[in-house]
């Protein structure tokens, strides 16, 4: 069968994709190719998923004949771009011949974090990129995916990008000006909302409950929150005022949080990943 998705790097998010995409159905084990360096990774990965694997990551670029996966650390991104040079250099001749051969050509599909549009496509010249910002829920179909389209896709890189992605969780396109403002929030996000988990358990702990039984209550009322937001389509601030009663627990509780500047750290810090962001990017 025809190998139509390859993958390099076959680390956390790669491998939550990966399981993903052949649970869905969206693409075979047969047709699957992935590149991972370590031995002992990629032993697991052909027993786990009866994938083709290799350490050749040119063997990627040349079997995969839909997309190529980028899931490498940004540090690792030049040698890559180095390793398969030559091939990206026929991949051009053949776009250069005809537009409907830069039309039937894999579309290159990158998460690394800070590497811009410009570098991808400097580095895989006339060719179909897409830039993508997945966060760490994916790994359990519950992530958001924030893609930016390369100068050279088309519809249907784009629709399947949008396949890829949704087989994770909900998918976004964004400017890529926007890029590093969805790393502050929903790519760093995961981290402030476990930190939230943590404080209000440990405020259960402070009052009296078991470790335990304060944790159930913090997580499942987090998730059982944002399910009421995303099934009813309230409002924040709606919701908010349906739990508030006059005078009662709730309201005296939200009165701390803005007396500590609750919404405010919040926003910083969303402003503050964002700029951190925009600096690795440079």
């Amino acid at each position: 069968m025809t190998i139509k998705f390859g993958l390099i790097g076959g680390g956390v998010m790669g491998e939550a994709l990966l399981s993903r995409l052949i649970a869905s159905g969206i693409y075979q084990s047969s047709e699957v190719i992935v590149s991972e360096p370590l031995p002992s990774r990629l032993d697991f990965l052909k027993q786990q998923y009866d994938v083709t694997v290799t350490t050749d990551n040119s063997q990627v670029f040349t079997q995969a004949k839909e997309v190529v996966f980028l899931a490498v650390k940004p540090q690792v991104f030049s040698a890559l771009a180095q390793e398969v040079a030559h091939i990206n250099i026929q991949n051009q001749e053949l776009a250069n011949i005809n537009l409907l051969n830069r039309e039937h050509s894999p579309v290159i599909i990158s998460i690394l974090a800070g590497v811009p549009l410009s570098q991808l496509e400097a580095a895989f010249v006339q060719l179909p990129v897409i830039r993508a910002m997945p966060n760490t829920p994916a790994t359990v179909g519950a992530g958001i995916t924030a893609i930016c389209l390369g100068a050279y896709t088309s519809p249907k890189h784009h629709q399947i990008a949008q396949q890829v992605f949704s087989a994770v969780g909900e998918v976004v396109e964004v400017s890529e000006g926007l890029m590093d403002a969805v790393t502050g929030l929903s790519g760093s996000g995961p981290a402030y909302v476990a930190l939230l988990v943590e404080a209000l358990a440990d405020g259960g702990v402070a009052a009296g409950l078991p470790r335990t039984i304060a944790n159930q209550l913090a997580l499942q009322t987090v998730l059982g929150t944002a399910k009421l937001l995303e099934s009813t389509k309230l409002h924040p601030a709606e919701l908010k005022d349906r739990v508030t009663s006059p005078g009662g627990t709730t309201i005296a509780g939200i009165a701390k949080l803005e007396q500590a500047g609750f919404r405010s750290a919040l926003i910083e810090a969303v402003k503050a990943a964002t700029e951190r962001s925009q600096e690795l990017g440079k």
